[in-house]
């Protein structure tokens, strides 16, 4: 870069127009910037930098708009800073006027103006200046790419300013990495850090989301294993704690297992002991069976013998029969009038055997009253029966929420699945959008290239018409030319002729004694004659007019040539040497390129609205999970509401039913009561009317007994038989001798005898011992199905748990790797034994490269004493990299910079800033920084070290070099010839070249 002129107007001091002739200035090689302490020494530096990148350097950065406007300058004159150089092998002008705030051109008061900025470029071909923009952020990124620096890069490499190095020589190392951080642009490398680091903050998410997981699932296994399993205080995302929730799940299958094996065992023996309890009840029974056939044909006999006594009346009553027969009317009667009431009897007995004890003799009222009361009791039970009916809701509903459980554990593990692949998801997603929305810019790029390639093959085809026409047009033109010359030939022919023949028309009107026109002379003695060629005057004006003719249409073709060759410059100038079939293959390519990045860009809306779903679905479903998680928590309160109110309801039926099954039951037993009052009740009425009837029939046996002989009714009743008492008695006489038989063959059976001699049976006691036996059984079994289902349940619990931690292995090493580079990057790892940064690495890297190339001129400046080097030694909270020494060749020790004396900070200093300038420019890619500024410092040095320092900045203009010194030293001015002076004054500070 090479600075060659600079325009200031009502900028800053310098109230007035002023110009820098660099060209000038940098013929030395070496200028000094000189000038009384305010005048504006850096006022200057500070157009050149405004010129460039619209803003001022450091400090000043305040500087912005209406407040560079110069306080001396004309109301109406306006700010602008202009400035003309080289970079890159092209020469630009560069004009900016900041905005700002004028009268207005009509009425009173003033007007903001916007801030303007104009970028030429000097085309050599074309001799003249070429507008390129307009635009400040154009103008802007152009100029900083074309000089490969910031603003903040070019304060510090171009306007070298001294005390801000001698401020980085005694900084510590935060200091230095803020400086050089913004010099050598490492924000990429603090990205790095960053990225990493929420790299490491995601995947610890991640983790500790599948630690939680893994712990939920261990929480219920430690339910399901109760005291068999023990769980470890460990927190998500602690190390060890997949391999402790897995060793504790082991334990607890293993001891689920014993307990499983142990309830089998108990049931087999229970098995045993009910089926032997079964067996002792069957001999038990049988044994009974055979002591009471025993007991009863002991019985039997005894009735027998009892009976004997009957078994003769029997026969004797046969005998008496037939005296009754008399009798037998009154007997029918009283017969028909005792059937009654034996049956109204055996009704009111069966009646009365259905009810309670207590209620054996109460009378027809009072069963009335009980059978009220029962029905009354029947009425209370429908609050039983609607608690029962709320019973089996609460069943069903606990069955419910059974449901829900297993719906929502399917949308968890559904919403886990899909979330697990959300990374990856995500990555494909921003990747494709990156893809479009870089397709879409360079789509962008390749439009503006694209139109600046059809302009240039329009202009190329342009080019090649007016190159046809500019060779028709010169020869139209040559042709006209030549005709000129020949219609000029024509006409000064004519013109001699005429002339030649202009005596003879002057002699025809000459008469004697009349004096010529042209010599006076009265006589004409031989006066001229007229020939066949002659020519007169209208002929001659005729040959004038056709050369005029001439001249108009050669100067028209003249015209036309040159609007033909400026059309022709323009679109070669446009349009350049390339061929028009190249530049057309070449349009043709970035149409191509152009239709091919629009098709890529084209997917961005997709891709974007697919990136939106599918994180919309991914808060849904972290939503559903939230939820689930929710529903759980309820269903669990839920269903302790429910089991106190199921106990409860079955506190209150248990008091409903009593001794029975249900409240159906209960009520079937009160109507059942009830009716069994009503029939007694009933049953009794009746028994008391037949009562009566058979008093009355009983009042005629009783006369028609004693008129038959006998002493009682009685008597002649029990004489009278019938066919059937005949036959009953022949029968029960048969019966009797059937009977005795068959008494004497029981006794005389061995089984029936032998179970008599044994003690007396107890089933009573055998069955109460089986039941005892086959409860035990049901609760073995019971037990062996809870171990069973607790060992099911640890079984899938803990293989998720297994397969949790084999899908949480890969994500747990990119965790583990990625917290390994960011603890690294960062500097807090372990084996990061310098603590140092990613970007303090790569600064350190660059404050060795500065120092290196600082200390070839620190090295001449003090004589071959001082060298800078690059330190790695800590400082402040144990983090090292930018240390900065220097080493003094006389005493051999290597010290800090902060050290050093003011002279030696200054030529320290201005080494370094020389050195920084050198590794910023090759970081630039190379540009050339022809001009460079140096500003104040040099009054702190003795004449010796200054001369050493201005050989120094002599040998610069080896490498084609200009140094400008900003500095009010007196010294300075007699050794350095070439100044640009800043004079003060009370109108405005004003500028002059001295030496140059």
């Amino acid at each position: 870069m090479r600075l060659h002129r600079l325009d200031i107007t009502a900028f800053g001091p310098f109230g007035e127009a002023q110009r820098v002739d660099f060209d000038a200035l940098s013929a030395a090689g070496l200028f000094l910037l000189q000038g009384p302490t305010g005048a504006g020494k850096t006022s200057v530096l500070d157009a050149v930098c405004y010129a460039l990148y619209g803003a001022v350097p450091g400090a000043r950065q305040s500087g912005q708009g209406m407040n560079l406007r110069s306080d001396h300058a004309e109301v109406r004159t306006r700010t602008e800073v202009r400035l003309e150089l080289t970079v890159a092998g092209r020469r630009l002008e560069i004009t900016r006027q900041p905005p700002w705030e004028r009268p207005k051109l009509r009425g009173t008061g003033t007007t903001v103006d916007k801030a303007q900025t104009w970028l030429r470029e000097y085309d050599s071909a074309a001799g003249g200046w070429k507008d390129r923009s307009r635009s400040h952020q154009e103008i802007g990124e152009e100029i900083t790419q074309l000089l490969g620096m910031s603003r903040e890069q070019f304060c510090q490499v171009v306007l070298l300013p001294q005390g801000d190095f001698a401020r980085f020589l005694r900084s510590d190392a935060e200091a230095r990495g803020r400086l050089l951080g913004r010099l050598f642009d490492t924000r990429r490398f603090a990205d790095v850090e960053k990225r990493l680091a929420e790299r490491r903050r995601a995947a610890e998410a991640r983790v500790r989301e599948g630690d939680a997981a893994l712990l939920a699932d261990a929480h219920r296994m430690q339910q399901e294993a109760g005291d068999a399993m023990e769980l470890p205080e460990l927190a998500p995302g602690e190390p060890g704690l997949a391999a402790a929730v897995l060793g504790a799940a082991a334990v607890a299958r293993s001891t689920a297992r014993e307990r499983l094996t142990v309830a089998r065992c108990r049931l087999d023996a229970a098995e045993s002991a009910h089926e032997a309890a079964r067996h002792a009840l069957r001999e038990i029974r049988e044994l009974a069976r055979l002591q009471a056939r025993f007991t009863e044909a002991r019985q039997r006999a005894e009735r027998l013998a009892e009976r004997s006594d009957a078994h003769r009346e029997a026969r004797d009553r046969m005998e008496r029969a037939r005296k009754a027969e008399a009798v037998a009317p009154a007997l029918e009667l009283r017969e028909s009038a005792e059937a009654e009431h034996r049956r109204a009897g055996r009704a009111e007995t069966r009646a009365r055997a259905a009810l309670p004890g207590t209620h054996a003799d109460t009378g027809a009222a009072s069963l009335a009253a009980a059978a009220r009361r029962a029905a009354e009791e029947l009425g209370a039970l429908d609050a039983a029966r609607r608690a029962e009916r709320r019973l089996a809701a609460l069943a069903e509903e606990r069955a419910g929420l059974d449901r829900e459980e297993r719906a929502d554990e399917d949308v968890l593990r559904e919403a886990d699945a899909w979330l697990a692949d959300w990374d990856t998801t995500r990555e494909a997603l921003r990747t494709r959008v990156e893809t479009a929305q870089e397709a879409a810019t360079r789509a962008e790029q390749l439009a503006v290239q694209r139109e600046t390639m059809r302009g240039r093959l329009a202009a190329a085809r342009t080019r090649d018409a007016l190159a046809a026409e500019l060779e028709e047009t010169r020869q139209q033109a040559l042709a006209a030319e030549q005709h000129v010359l020949d219609t000029r030939a024509h006409w000064l022919d004519l013109k001699e002729q005429r002339l030649e023949g202009i005596a003879a028309e002057l002699a025809a009107h000459l008469t004697d004694g009349t004096p010529c026109a042209v010599c006076g002379a009265t006589e004409h003695p031989a006066p001229a004659r007229k020939d066949a060629g002659h020519v007169d005057r209208a002929g001659e004006d005729r040959a004038l007019a056709a050369h005029q003719r001439a001249e108009e249409q050669h100067a028209e073709h003249a015209r036309r040539l040159g609007v033909v060759r400026e059309a022709l410059a323009a679109a070669t100038a446009e349009a350049g040497d390339t061929p028009t079939a190249r530049l057309a293959a070449e349009a043709e390519e970035l149409q191509q390129r152009h239709a091919r990045a629009r098709r890529d860009a084209s997917a961005l809306h997709a891709a974007h609205e697919e990136l939106r779903r599918t994180e919309v679905e991914r808060e849904q479903r972290l939503a559903d999970r939230q939820q689930a998680a929710v529903r759980a928590a309820s269903r669990l309160t839920r269903r302790e509401s429910l089991e106190r109110e199921q106990g409860a309801l079955e506190e209150e039926l248990t008091k409903a039913r009593g001794a029975a099954g249900s409240v159906a039951a209960r009520a079937a037993q009160l109507e059942r009561k009830a009716a069994l009052f009503t029939e007694a009740a009933d049953a009794v009425r009746a028994a008391e009317d037949t009562a009566q009837r058979l008093k009355t029939a009983d009042a005629r046996l009783a006369d028609a007994a004693y008129r038959a002989g006998f002493d009682t009714p009685q008597a002649a009743a029990a004489a009278l038989l019938d066919a059937a008492a005949h036959r009953e008695l022949q029968h029960r006489l048969d019966a009797w001798q059937t009977e005795e038989a068959a008494v004497r063959a029981v006794l005389a059976e061995p089984d029936t005898a032998a179970a008599a001699q044994q003690p007396p049976a107890d089933p009573a006691t055998a069955e109460r011992t089986a039941a005892a036996a086959e409860r035990r059984l049901r609760e073995a079994a019971s037990a062996r199905d809870a171990a069973d289902r607790c060992r099911a349940e640890l079984d899938r619990l803990s293989a998720r748990a297994t397969e949790a931690v084999r899908r949480l292995a890969p994500l747990r090493d990119e965790y583990d790797r990625v917290a390994r580079l960011a603890a690294l990057t960062s500097g807090t790892a372990a084996d990061n034994e310098r603590k140092m940064r990613l970007e303090s690495y790569v600064l350190a890297a660059r404050l060795e490269q500065v120092a290196a190339a600082a200390t070839a001129r620190l090295w001449r400046m003090s004589s071959g004493r001082y060298t800078l080097v690059h330190s790695d030694d800590r400082t402040g909270r144990g983090r090292s990299g930018l240390g900065l020494h220097v080493v003094d060749a006389w005493t051999g020790r290597e010290r800090d910079t902060a050290t050093l004396s003011g002279g030696e900070t200054f030529f320290a200093s201005l080494a370094l800033a020389l050195g920084l300038a050198d590794v910023v420019t090759d970081e630039a890619g190379g540009v050339r920084l022809d001009t460079l500024f140096i500003d104040e410092g040099f009054g702190s040095l003795d004449d010796q070290t200054l001369d050493e320092v201005l050989d120094v900045l002599d040998s610069l203009r080896e490498r084609d070099r200009s140094v400008g010194i900003v500095s009010h030293v007196p010294d300075l001015r007699r050794r350095i010839h070439a100044q640009l002076e800043v004079v003060k004054g009370r109108s405005g500070s004003a500028l002059r070249q001295r030496g140059v």
